[in-house]
């Protein structure tokens, strides 16, 4: 167009001016799911096709990790449609990274809605360099702040309503979801374990809510949800009311906070002080009051549902005298070898081997009875004879098996599983006896 004077320029020159300096105008009807490019320059070209679908337009624009044009799980691309509704006049600020570039184009995104707000215009503009500069060092810094917040809403529990929702990994601005808070939570609850949807629906519930929300409160509880990427991670859900002195008045601000690595090292170090607590430190199997345990616990399923358990106890032969010619810590050596026998060998037979005391071990074998526990007594009893220890080369050792009865008690079972090994060291060891 050419140059006028300012008061020369009528209402008839606005299109043209928009079509020659814009980047990109495009005509949209959600009824048909569809759009067409009218406007594409620059990096829109590529950006753009000339007609397409409407949802994926909309995957393209919001549904991508911030400096990304990698998208978001599937689960998070239903709220895609409520997305790309609009009642009225919408702009907002968007970051847009086209395949095999990695550097973000800054795009101010415009919204008419038109023909009844059945129909938009989306006009769209790239930053030039300079002004992308400023909003990348904007952003590092708000996402330095919000790093660790994954998620933001304002909830109206009146009005039934959602507004100022956030989802930081995608973009530090608000982004438009036309969205009841009814239809939010049916959406969401599918992205929690199937083991933390109950407790959500429950917390999440309005009439919960309001009933443990005085105004001001803020309460907090930690769960596992789906990612952006589609992986189950640790979060902190976070409810606060809005402080007010209207006590009909149901605002809270909903928040999820990313604490996955803490929740991880935190469940790491537990793991470690519940090994600790239940392992034999020479050895590494169960100790004694974890084996006083399961064997318990053995017996109280073998009376509840008449599934077979029995028990070996194997004793090292002679153990005395290898540290008496050895000395201790060729001992010790022998115990941590048998103790690695027998857990090779419940990974084979899905046994649970622990150390009773000094050089007895105690194997439950659950699933067994007395004549496949036997066999397995014999198998392991030969294993041991054949493995060549460091130092003292060849150990025997004698086992003991039993059958947990339904009429038995601890106390029944155990005297006749002691007497069993007994009777093998009587026998003349290195044999296994079944009582």
């Amino acid at each position: 167009m050419e140059n006028k004077n300012l008061y020369d320029y009528t209402i008839k020159d606005i299109p043209e001016l928009m079509f020659e300096n814009v980047d990109a105008i495009v005509i949209v009807d959600p009824a048909i799911d569809a759009y067409k490019s009218i406007v594409r320059r620059g990096m829109f070209e590529t950006f753009l096709s000339e007609s397409g679908i409407y949802h994926d337009l909309i995957l393209d624009l919001w549904f991508h990790f911030n400096d990304s044009n990698e998208k978001v799980s599937g689960d998070y691309q239903i709220f895609a449609d409520n997305t790309g509704i609009f009642t009225s006049k919408y702009s907002r600020r968007l970051r847009i990274v086209l395949e095999n570039e990695t550097e973000p184009h800054i795009v101010q995104l415009t919204v008419y809605p038109f023909d009844d707000n059945k129909k938009y215009i989306f006009v769209m503009d790239e930053f030039n360099d300079s002004e992308s500069l400023q909003e990348s060092l904007t952003t590092k810094k708000i996402n330095t702040i919000q790093n660790s917040y994954l998620f933001s809403m304002y909830i109206d529990l009146t009005q039934n309503t959602t507004s100022s929702i956030n989802v930081t990994e995608i973009s530090e601005d608000v982004v438009n979801y036309n969205l009841s808070y009814t239809e939010w939570r049916n959406m969401i609850v599918n992205m929690f374990l199937p083991e933390d949807q109950e407790q959500f629906l429950r917390r999440t519930d309005p009439e919960y809510l309001k009933k443990n929300f005085t105004p001001g409160r803020t309460s907090s509880y930690d769960c596992m949800m789906r990612n952006l990427e589609g992986n189950f991670i640790w979060v902190k859900l976070i409810f606060s009311r809005a402080q007010t002195d209207n006590e009909e008045d149901y605002r809270y601000v909903f928040m999820v906070q990313d604490i996955n690595d803490n929740s991880m090292e935190l469940l790491s170090t537990l793991q470690m002080y519940e090994e600790r607590a239940i392992k034999d430190p020479l050895t590494g199997v169960y100790n004694h009051g974890e084996v006083d345990t399961r064997l318990h616990n053995a017996l109280t399923l073998r009376q509840k549902n008449n599934t077979p358990v029995s028990v070996m106890m194997i004793d090292l032969d002679h153990f005395k005298e290898v540290n008496d010619n050895y000395g201790h810590a060729v001992g010790d050596t022998t115990l941590k070898h048998l103790a690695k026998i027998l857990q090779e060998f419940s990974k084979e037979e899905n046994t649970d081997p622990g150390r009773w005391g000094g050089e007895e071990f105690i194997v439950i074998c659950r699933e067994k009875d007395s004549a496949g526990a036997f066999e397995l007594a014999e198998k392991l009893r030969k294993k041991v004879e054949e493995h060549l220890f460091p130092d003292v080369l060849h150990v025997t050792c004698s086992v003991g098996v039993t059958e947990f009865k339904p009429e038995d008690d601890f106390t029944s079972a155990f005297n006749r599983l002691d007497k069993a090994m007994y009777t093998s060291k009587q026998n003349g060891r290195n044999q296994s006896t079944l009582l």
